[in-house]
């Protein structure tokens, strides 16, 4: 029963995992008594290697009687692991380990040394080497297995995974397969995003007198978000070439952290209408933004844990899933300022005369709703599903495409809403106030 528990963990793990950007690392398990525990995940080529080191192996029960080839580590794929399952299912085997399907690294039953010529028993090592070229090309998980109920296992665990570079057989690549390409794509879009930051610079210098507060507030997003693309170029090239962030990690979750908050935020701004429509905020706006921002500190500090941690963690999931229900919350919170300005600008379309105007409003803040939804979509659906059901190879284009939707989003939010010295919104002839006014006659049925 532990172990179809420990399995099931396992594979629902599995299915969560994000594109994976092994390194060197350094595990503590402590009195674990999981059946199954998933480490590193990791894109083999086929000059891929993983070296492992454990030491400090304490079993709760040092009985002698212990078949300690019942615990060991392998790597497996996924598509192996979901036939695991049907052979622990159908008892075929009894564990994990004993199938042919998965690549057996290591078992706790070669830590006894031979007897000595004297016939004394040798003592049982804590620490072990090992080192394991991976022949068959594929994405695969470190995985620890116990298959004795009950059984509480310490160790330390030091894993190195990484693919060697076939034009020169002493570099290692510390990178997933599919990961390596990213420190130049962050790159390239760096430089995407200083350009914009500096192009949205021009038009704020060039048209001064129709800038409002919501314009600077707009480019220091783009500045974070450069900023934020930068370190991670930097943090996955050192762990390219090295296994370690060398603190690029730590600039990458601290700009990560602002980027995140200073975007939500710009989102509720907007919908708002803060600055460009009125100046102030009402209370229940406020409101929005005193939810919004403390979770999003909420989710930074999950998605740090996430990352640091890996999956071996006992919290894993429950943060993976603290970060995911954050997200969501925070998604949805961000969508109720525009529905407000929506509503507010149908009736202020009344009572005010200004048909034409108010018709532009609604018709911007539709588009800008209709917008975040498709981003909020796409960014956290349909990439997931990228991830999902692209091969291990090519996992980088999930990034791309992530990427390539948020930057459509900034430069769509950047347009739409830009600085205009003539505010078309004030130049109406009376012709398009009267198609405005019936426009708005019809449009009295829609609904969000």
């Amino acid at each position: 029963m532990a172990i179809r528990h420990g399995i099931s963990f396992f594979f629902f793990l599995l299915l969560l995992l994000p594109i994976a950007l092994a390194e060197i690392r350094t595990m503590q398990v402590k009195s674990d008594a999981r059946s199954i525990i998933p480490f590193d995940e990791f894109g083999f080529t086929h000059t891929g290697v993983l070296e492992l080191n454990v030491s400090s192996i304490s079993l709760l029960d040092p009985s002698p009687d212990l078949d300690l080839s019942q615990l060991g580590f392998f790597l497996s794929t996924l598509d192996a692991w979901v036939h695991v399952l049907r052979q622990l299912q159908d008892l075929d085997i009894t564990c994990a380990l004993q199938s042919d399907l998965v690549k057996l690294v290591y078992t706790f039953d070669k830590l006894h040394p031979p007897t000595n010529p004297s016939g004394v028993v040798n003592a049982r090592s804590s620490s072990f080497s090992a080192a394991y070229k991976v022949s068959d090309p594929g994405q695969y998980t470190l995985v620890f297995a116990n298959c004795l109920p009950g059984l509480k296992v310490s160790m330390s665990v030091n894993s190195a995974m990484y693919n060697l570079d076939p034009r020169s057989p002493d570099k290692r690549i510390y990178l997933s397969a599919g990961s390596a390409v990213l420190p130049f794509i962050y790159f390239v879009l760096f430089l995407v995003y200083v350009g914009l930051g500096a192009l949205w610079l021009a038009i704020l210098l060039r048209k001064r007198t129709a800038v409002y507060r919501i314009h600077y507030f707009m480019l220091a997003v783009v500045m974070l978000k450069a900023l934020n693309l930068v370190a991670e170029a930097e943090d996955k090239s050192c762990i390219e070439r090295t296994g370690t962030a060398h603190g690029w990690d730590v600039l990458f979750y601290i700009f990560s952290f602002l980027k995140g908050i200073s975007l939500f935020t710009l989102i509720v701004l907007i919908g708002t209408g803060w600055s460009f429509l009125k100046p102030f905020l009402q209370d229940r706006e406020k409101k929005v933004l005193m939810v919004v921002i403390p979770l999003q500190i909420v989710a930074n500090i999950a998605q740090v844990v996430i990352d640091e941690s890996g999956p071996f963690a006992s919290d894993w999931l429950t943060w993976k899933q603290v970060f995911l229900l954050v997200d969501v919350i925070c998604c949805c919170a961000v969508l109720f300022p525009i529905v407000w300005s929506i509503k507010n600008l149908r009736e202020a379309a009344r009572s005010d005369g200004k048909a034409a105007v108010n018709l532009m409003k609604l018709t911007l803040f539709r588009q800008y709703y209709v917008v975040v939804i498709c981003y909020i979509y796409f960014t956290r659906v349909v990439v997931y599903a990228l991830v999902t059901i692209t091969s291990y190879r090519y996992l980088w284009t999930s990034v791309v495409a992530g990427e390539l939707a948020t930057l459509g989003f900034y430069v769509f939010t950047g347009y739409r809403f830009r600085p205009e010295s003539h505010n078309p919104y004030f130049v109406v002839n009376d012709d398009e106030e009267e198609a405005a006014a019936e426009a708005l006659k019809l449009d009295d049925e829609f609904e969000l």
